[in-house]
C-alpha cells in the first residue's frame, strides 16, 4: 500500500514543472497555481477524512475509490492541451490524493499494535516507492532525457500515475477491514478540530510561536526547490535528472534513522538549525553548480534534502508532539501541517511563481542563479529568526498548562 501510495505521485510530481513549461509553455504563475493545489488539498484532507471516511465508510473502500477517481483525473492531465484545462483535473486530483495520503496513514495505524515501533518501517516503503518512480522513469524508459522532453513524452508520466492508481485501487479491495470508528450520532464533526483551530492557545508560548512563524516562513523557499528543481536540473544539461533527485529520498530515509543518535546530543534547537541552513546552503549550491565541471555541486544540494527535510518537518513534529499534551496531540499535528503546506507553501508557490515570471524578463542571462539567490535570501532569514527568538526550554510547557 505504502509503496504504491508514493509511487504514484512520484512518478509524474518531481517531473511536473518540466513538463508545464516544457510542454504545455506554462507561464510562471500558471505553474504556480498548479502546484499549489497541493496545498488546497492538505487544506481539504482533514475535513474529508472527518466528515465522510470516519464516520460512514470502510476506509479501505473509501481508498479503493479515490484511487480510482486519481486515476481517471492523471489520464485527463495527460491529455490537456494546456495549462488552464490542465488546472481543473490537477484541482480535484490532489483533495483526492491528499485524503489518500491521510487515510493509507489511518489504515496502516489501526492494524499495527505499535506504531512508533512497526510504522517507520511501514511508511519507508512509500519513500522506496518513490525512488523507484524516479528511477523507471530516468533508467527504464528515459522520459525525462532531453529528446524525449523536446517530443513531448513526459505525458506518460501521468499515464504511469494512472495505471498505478488502478492497481492501488484494486488492491485496497484486499486490505484488512477498516471500519468508521465514530458513530455518527454520537459525536459531531468539528472542522475546526480538524484543522488544529483549538491548538491555537500554543500560541501562546514564545518559542512555539517563533517556530510556527518559521515553519511558515521556511515552506516558501521550500517551495522554490518542489517548482523548480527538475526544470533547472533539465535546463543545465544533467543526465537522468529524476534519478538523481531521488537520492534526495535515500538521504531522507538515512537522515531518519540517525534523528535519535542527533537527538541525544544536539536537542531541537540546533537540529532544527542545521536543518534550516541546509536549506539555504542547498540553494547556494544550486546558484553556482552546473552541469559539467561543477555538477558535483548539485548532486551535494541534492543529497542535503535527508537534513532538509527531516531536521526541519520531522523534529519539528516530534516538538510539536512534545508541547503539546495529550489533548491537543492531534490538533496540534493538524496546526502545524496546515500552517506548512497549507499557507507556508501556498504563499511560497506564489512568490515562486512571480519571482521566476520577473526574472525571465529582467535578468534572462543569469535567470538560474538569481532564482536560486532568493530563497537562500530567505533562509538565511530564518536561520537568524529562529537562532535569535526560540529558547528551548528543559522543561517544556504543555498546552494543558497555558491558560
Amino acid at each position: 500500500m505504502m509503496f504504491l501510495e508514493y509511487f504514484i505521485k512520484g512518478a509524474w510530481f518531481v517531473t511536473l514543472g518540466t513538463y508545464l513549461i516544457k510542454s504545455l509553455n506554462a507561464s510562471g504563475m500558471e505553474v504556480a497555481n498548479i502546484f499549489s493545489t497541493q496545498s488546497l488539498g492538505a487544506v481539504f484532507a482533514p475535513f474529508f477524512v472527518g466528515f465522510v471516511a470516519d464516520r460512514y465508510f470502510n476506509a479501505e473502500r473509501v481508498l479503493s475509490v479515490l484511487h480510482l477517481l486519481g486515476a481517471a483525473l492523471l489520464y485527463g492531465m495527460s491529455q490537456a492541451p494546456d495549462a488552464s484545462h490542465f488546472y481543473p483535473y490537477i484541482f480535484v486530483y490532489f483533495m483526492a490524493y491528499m485524503s489518500s495520503v491521510s487515510l493509507s496513514n489511518g489504515i496502516a495505524f489501526r492494524h499495527i499494535t505499535d506504531a512508533k515501533k512497526y510504522f517507520p518501517g511501514i511508511r519507508v516503503w512509500g519513500t522506496i516507492g518513490w525512488i523507484c518512480s524516479g528511477l523507471v522513469i530516468s533508467y527504464l524508459f528515459r522520459w525525462d532525457s532531453p529528446e524525449a522532453i523536446s517530443q513531448g513524452t513526459l505525458h506518460n508520466t501521468f499515464i504511469l500515475g494512472a495505471v498505478c492508481s488502478v492497481l492501488l485501487a484494486l488492491f485496497s479491495l484486499f486490505l484488512p477491514k477498516t471500519p468508521p470508528q465514530i458513530r455518527v450520532k454520537d459525536e459531531k464533526f468539528d472542522f475546526g478540530k480538524a484543522i488544529g483551530l483549538d491548538a491555537l492557545g500554543l500560541l501562546k508560548q514564545k518559542s512555539f510561536l517563533i517556530f510556527f512563524v518559521t515553519a511558515i516562513v521556511i515552506c516558501i523557499p521550500i517551495s522554490f526547490y518542489y517548482q523548480n528543481a527538475n526544470p533547472f536540473l533539465v535546463n543545465v544539461g544533467m543526465p537522468n535528472p529524476t534519478a538523481k533527485m531521488a537520492l534526495g529520498q535515500f538521504s531522507e530515509a538515512i537522515c531518519l534513522l540517525l534523528i535519535p543518535f542527533f537527538f541525544r546530543r544536539l536537542g531541537y534547537k540546533k537540529m532544527i538549525l542545521l536543518g534550516i541552513a541546509a536549506w539555504a546552503l542547498r540553494y547556494l549550491f544550486f546558484a553556482f553548480g552546473d552541469g559539467q565541471e561543477k555538477a558535483f555541486l548539485l548532486i551535494l544540494g541534492i543529497v542535503l534534502h535527508g537534513i532538509c527535510y527531516d531536521f526541519m518537518f520531522v523534529v519539528g513534529q516530534i516538538y510539536t508532539d512534545r508541547i503539546a499534551g495529550e489533548k491537543y496531540k492531534a490538533s496540534a499535528q493538524g496546526l502545524i501541517t496546515i500552517a506548512m503546506y497549507g499557507v507556508g507553501m501556498l504563499i511560497g508557490f506564489w512568490v515562486a511563481g512571480g519571482v521566476s515570471d520577473y526574472l525571465k524578463v529582467a535578468y534572462a542571462d543569469q535567470f538560474w542563479e538569481y532564482l536560486w539567490f532568493i530563497p537562500a535570501g530567505i533562509s538565511f532569514f530564518c536561520l537568524l529568526l529562529f537562532a535569535v527568538f526560540f529558547k528551548e526550554e528543559k522543561t517544556v510547557q504543555t498546552a494543558g498548562d497555558i491558560k
